[in-house]
């Protein structure tokens, strides 16, 4: 994270050498980069309320090593709007490497006087929006709407604030206490936004004398006073500020922790004084937007700003902030921090209802402790462990206070249902960066940062100090005992929008999954595999190649030729990322398996079961491969059912109906603002399932029950969800095999630290005999080929009569866990 040690002011305080120019510069042409003067500040806040400076003010800065005449020159200054330019003449000259002050009009307010002015104007600037040329004659701006930047004869411009008439996008607002100031060497870019920061005000004439806003007129204070509004009063004793759109003067605060990089920088601050009230944050986040907050961490600071409620996503919770335009005064750096209080949850996560007009209850539930604390700096006191890989790109982890908690033998926290979201969970996000670490390993005590409600949806500790982690040494699983012969192997995986372009590495990584940890399954379920082209929006829906490559890996790894079948989709109709038309796909391996082919599949038609005879048992399908009723509403921009059917064992047919049912996408997160959060994406899935479950019940009805189905794939649903029970008929239908498993190992995915099944293999009652697993090997490590882990069953041969052989009983492992 980065640490400013000095207060920003308005300009820099020095200047490198420049090529040497001419005592006359030449008008620059129209839109170019300024390489000689430049506007350096912008103020039109002078004499304002709140302002120490008299007088709104343009500086210019000359980059060369020689004096440039500006005799003949002006300064032209409009409004947001940009109509109509009021001018002031300059006369004189710049000195090398220096400065010249144009004097602008004066407010009723303020004690300080500009240094004496090298030019001086009456012309009242805003101080918040407006435009400023330097233009190289004494003629208006007239005509050029709002592209006055490429009008002939003018050097340079500045649109500020809410105006379109900038130079490729505008400066930031102002304020009655900042003024703009051009960035570092005062290289001119041609992008206001860019070469602009906003800071305190600070003026130099040509003569090199300075005056800043925080200067002593002599007999008065040396810098701004506190306002009366301490931070506590912001935050109130509920979820939403007591004086939420109002704006606020001079809260002092000590900066906690700042963010430097993205789109929501800013800084927290934090008051050493409490107030008396428990309910009270101390704490809040103070919104600079895309331009990073010139403070530091220990710097006494007095913040100007609006009080808004931040609402980062749909259903989510607001987070209490100083949004802008910001103004910040420093007065002293180095100030000892506040003591970091240790989080300790209490046993529930959150009560139900409209939480923002419920009183807060710390004591009794983790959300509303949190909701105290907001903005403060906490610390976590335990050794914790790690409920999720660690996420390096973002510096995430999840760990759990409560480590008992539905504890997988693996180390994470098991989902096991919508009323026990695990309350021990706590996200962390290092400011600094985090090292990879994977599912069990242990993150130290000691952790310091303050608790901030993120841009998804969720508290999170934006961690200052992150612990040591030490590795749990977790392994990826292989599927054992060694498949017997004759047993049939199918398995689901979902390989994360796999296309012809992905790196040789990911299709190694793949393989190698494939033949070592899934034991080159018979056959298998692939999702998110996409056009061969990828994400290049062009109209391509074929996987050809794609799949080719897959296949491909998978021999060099030591398996199979798989053989393949699939549909491609209609363009841009399935959902995924743009361009990528993502499908299910079969491979087999025809040594052990026959795919039953039938023309007539496409995209568009759906799939139908027949009878050889109509009072025979025996059936079959119209198409194969073939997609279940894909013109329904249920599939609307989302992946359509591939049905297959294959022959074993000489004659044994199969159906496989591989899923992929549509995303989360929309539900609001466990932390909603209203309890339970809302599951609107689960309305489309109880669709899929219902289309689904019609379409097995025909199976198995025209076979008289006999049709051996396995239904497989990424359902995006737990099996505790209306999903699952629609998908099997409440158990009657279809037996969704994780249910097979221990309640704490029933899990394919991680997110936000809660170990979860999106993955399922179902299999109809006339599949007797088999033994089933997930294959932990991707969802609990930092180093991932997907972000899902696969399944696998085995049909076990010799299961076709009762009393069952032992081996063939129902749930035999075919992984060892851990």
């Amino acid at each position: 994270m980065a640490k400013l040690s000095a207060r920003r002011l308005i300009t820099a305080a020095s200047l490198p050498a420049m090529v040497a120019a001419t005592l006359t510069a030449l008008p620059s042409p129209a839109n170019a980069l300024s390489a000689d003067v430049v506007v350096s500040a912008v103020y039109g806040g002078g004499g304002n309320s709140g302002a120490t400076i008299k007088n709104d003010f343009i500086e210019l800065a000359n980059l060369t090593a020689s004096p440039i005449s500006v005799e003949g020159w002006s300064i032209q200054y409009a409004s947001a709007a940009g109509a109509v330019f009021q001018l002031t003449a300059l006369h004189g000259s710049i000195p090398a490497g220096g400065r010249y002050l144009v004097q602008q009009a004066a407010g009723a307010a303020g004690t300080l006087s500009l240094p004496t002015p090298d030019a001086t104007g009456s012309i009242p600037m805003s101080a918040t929006s407006g435009v400023v040329a330097l233009v190289t004659n004494t003629i208006p701006l007239v005509g050029c709407g709002i592209s006055c930047s490429t009008a002939p004869n003018v050097k340079d411009l500045v649109g500020y604030g809410a105006t379109a008439n900038v130079e490729t996008l505008a400066a930031p607002g102002l304020t009655n206490t900042t003024a703009g100031a051009r960035s570092g060497s005062l290289v001119d870019t041609d992008n206001n936004s860019v070469d602009f920061t906003a800071g305190v005000p600070k003026a130099t004439n040509s003569a090199g004398t300075t005056v800043t806003a925080t200067d002593d007129p002599g007999g008065g204070p040396t810098g701004p006073t506190p306002g009366s509004t301490r931070i506590h009063d912001i935050q109130g004793s509920g979820r939403i500020s007591p004086i939420v759109g109002q704006s606020v003067t001079n809260v002092p605060g000590i900066v906690t922790a700042v963010r430097t990089t993205g789109s929501s920088r800013g800084y927290w601050m934090q008051d050493l004084t409490a107030d008396a009230d428990p309910l009270t944050s101390e704490g809040i986040f103070v919104f600079t937007g895309s331009t990073s907050p010139a403070v530091a961490i220990g710097d006494s600071v007095l913040t100007t700003g609006r009080v808004t409620e931040y609402r980062p996503a749909a259903g989510a919770q607001s987070l209490t902030e100083l949004g802008g335009p910001i103004a910040t005064s420093k007065l002293s750096s180095g100030n000892a921090l506040p003591a970091p209080i240790p989080v300790s949850f209490p046993d529930a996560f959150t009560k139900t209802g409209s939480l923002e007009a419920q009183p807060l209850e710390p004591s009794s539930y983790v959300l509303d402790w949190l909701e105290i604390h907001e903005g403060m700096r906490v610390t976590v006191a335990q050794d914790t462990r790690l409920i999720s890989p660690v996420n390096t790109e973002f510096g995430e982890l999840w760990v759990t206070l409560k480590p008992t908690q539905n504890q997988t033998p693996r180390g994470g926290s098991a989902y096991v249902s919508y009323d026990d979201p695990n309350s021990g969970r706590l996200m962390l996000q290092a400011l600094d960066g985090a090292p990879a670490a994977n599912v069990g390993s242990t993150l130290a005590a000691g952790s310091v940062g303050v608790v901030d409600y993120q841009s998804f949806g969720g508290y999170v500790i934006q961690a200052t100090t992150l612990g040591t982690i030490t590795d749990g040494g977790l392994k990826r699983q292989k599927v054992t005992p060694p498949k017997k012969t004759g047993d049939l192997s199918i398995a689901t995986y979902n390989v994360e929008n796999l296309t012809a372009g992905d790196s040789d590495a990911k299709f190694a990584r793949l393989a190698e999954a494939v033949v070592v940890n899934l034991g080159k399954p018979d056959i298998l379920a692939l999702e998110e595999i996409q056009d061969n082209n990828g994400t290049v929006n062009d109209g391509v829906v074929a996987a050809d190649q794609t799949v080719a490559k897959f296949i491909a890996a998978i021999v060099a790894a030591g398996g199979p030729t798989y053989a393949w079948r699939s549909i491609d989709p209609n363009d841009g109709t399935d959902g995924g990322a743009p361009g990528g038309n993502i499908r299910q796909v079969f491979l087999f391996n025809p040594a052990r398996t026959t795919f039953v082919d039938r023309a007539g599949g496409d995209a568009n038609t759906a799939v139908s079961v027949l009878k050889v005879r109509p009072t025979s048992n025996q059936i079959y399908l119209s198409a194969s491969p073939g997609r279940i009723n894909p013109t329904s509403s249920a599939w609307s921009t989302s992946r359509k059912p591939l049905v297959g059917e294959f022959l074993y064992d000489g004659d044994k047919q199969l159906f496989v109906v591989a899923n992929h049912f549509n995303s989360k996408g929309g539900d609001y997160p466990l932390t909603a603002a209203v309890q339970p959060p809302a599951r609107s994406s689960e309305t489309q899935r109880t669709s899929q399932a219902t289309e689904v479950r019609n379409f097995v019940a025909d199976l198995a009805a025209k076979s008289g029950n006999t049709a051996r189905v396995v239904v497989l794939g990424d359902i995006n649903d737990y099996q505790f969800s209306p999903t699952l029970a629609t998908l099997t008929d409440n158990g009657a239908l279809l037996k969704p095999l994780i249910n097979d498993l221990p309640v704490n190992e029933r899990y394919s995915y991680v997110f936000d630290g809660n170990s979860q099944t999106l993955d399922h293999i179902l299999i109809s009652p006339t599949i007797k005999g088999y033994s089933y697993g997930v294959v932990h090997i991707n969802a609990e490590f930092s180093d991932q080929a997907s972000d899902h882990d696969p399944q696998i069953i085995r049909i076990l041969t010799g299961c076709g009569s009762e009393p069952l052989p032992d081996r063939c009983r129902p749930g035999s492992p075919v992984v060892n866990v851990p």
